[in-house]
């Protein structure tokens, strides 16, 4: 297992053990209260201990070693859990927390024992900052010093985005939630517990949104990060063999890479000096970059050019 992976693994953990304990409280308390806003938050939260599953499912399915018809292996079944997770975040949590709440808007009743939801919002928030605190510390090892919002666009970890994604959702959402019980016992209008519970599911449906659209740019085939792009390139450009990179490819596929080369090599004295020359190119690659468990070489000429 790679560093990279092990660091998502653990992000999965830290957030899964965080999610079981707050979602049973959650259930009780809303189940002790009649809030529905709480009712809400325990779905999201509950909704967020299957995507945990999901994504170890995942990755575990990932490692499954190369066949007949998956040649390149099953590396990018990561990014499909991701998807399942995303599609779950929104339907489950989301669309779900929004009809109840609209629910709770026609048909409205007095919270009971309000200190108790309270309570166990302000121990969710505790526990939620502590597995997105796991999460951001993976993040901030691989990162590179780039913002939150750049890592989350550029990166090609779909399990760790999700992680995060649901995390800073998820204290939102308590933000939220915790909001909406204090106006209701204040005013005394549990109208505001129902509004609380529409807009929970609309922030869930809205990180679910941001993270399907980055989910779906890895499922149909995204390159490796723009800085990882330009090393290979550079790399390949600096070897004493190559003239200059005509074009190159690569494409993330889960935890490894796959590299396509175009190049104008220098003169060799002989075919068989050539073979060896890409050979060369093609180690040199690898040893620098392990993940590129795949590298395809083509010498050529750039067009109009002898």
């Amino acid at each position: 297992m790679s560093s990279n992976n092990e660091g998502s693994t653990k992000a999965i953990f830290y957030a899964l053990g965080a999610n079981g304990g707050i979602a049973v409280a959650k259930f009780g308390a809303a189940a002790f209260t009649g809030s529905g806003a709480m009712l809400a938050e325990a779905i999201h939260s509950l909704a967020d201990c299957v995507n945990q599953v999901f994504l170890l499912l995942g990755l575990k399915e990932a490692k499954r070693p190369p066949s007949a018809s998956h040649p390149m292996g099953y590396g990018r079944v990561v990014y499909f859990w991701a998807m399942m997770v995303a599609l779950l975040l929104f339907f489950l949590g989301g669309a779900f927390s929004v009809m109840e709440g609209v629910e709770r808007l026609k048909h409205t009743e007095p919270l009971k024992n309000p200190l108790v939801a309270l309570a166990v919002l302000g121990i969710s928030v505790t526990l939620e900052a502590f597995s997105l605190y796991g999460a951001m510390k993976e993040i901030n090892k691989i990162s590179q010093g780039k913002s939150f919002i750049r890592w989350f666009r550029e990166t090609r970890q779909s399990e760790l985005m999700v992680v995060a994604g649901e995390d800073i959702a998820a204290l939102a959402g308590l933000a939220v939630a915790f909001t909406a019980v204090v106006l209701a016992v204040v005013t005394g209008n549990p109208v505001w517990d129902a509004v609380g519970s529409i807009v929970v599911g609309i922030l869930l449906m809205i990180v679910a949104f941001f993270v399907t659209r980055e989910v779906k740019a890895m499922i149909t085939g995204e390159s490796a990060a723009p800085e990882v792009n330009d090393a290979i390139k550079a790399h390949i450009e600096a070897h004493p063999h190559v003239e200059s990179v005509i074009n190159l490819i690569t494409l993330q596929w889960g935890e490894q890479l796959m590299v396509a080369v175009q190049a104008k090599m220098r003169r060799q004295e002989s075919d068989l000096a050539l073979v060896h020359a890409i050979n060369e190119v093609e180690e040199s690659i690898q040893q620098t970059w392990p993940q590129a468990k795949w590298c395809f070489f083509e010498p050529d000429i750039e067009a109009g050019k002898d």
